[in-house]
């Protein structure tokens, strides 16, 4: 199984609809687990990336990949 390239502030659109109606979803936090916003009510939720991967039909905006910090250097340089 592969794993989806998410980023921060992208917006998807899932298998399901919320109960208020609207079926797209802001990233807002990445990790083991997602946080994601509802587009339409403004409800958070928090839940596993694999079953996020799974409901997820479409990406409806792709935001810009953000940039990796540089490993940090030795101490004492």
């Amino acid at each position: 199984m592969t794993i989806l390239k998410l980023n921060v502030g992208d917006v998807v659109r899932t298998r399901k609809a919320h109960p208020c109606g609207s079926d797209q979803w802001e990233i807002v936090r990445l990790g083991a687990d997602v946080r994601i916003t509802c587009v339409g009510c403004g409800r958070s939720v928090l839940m596993p990336r694999v079953k996020l991967e799974r409901r997820i039909k479409q990406f409806v905006r792709r935001a810009e990949p953000t940039a990796e910090a540089p490993p940090a250097s030795g101490a004492g340089s």
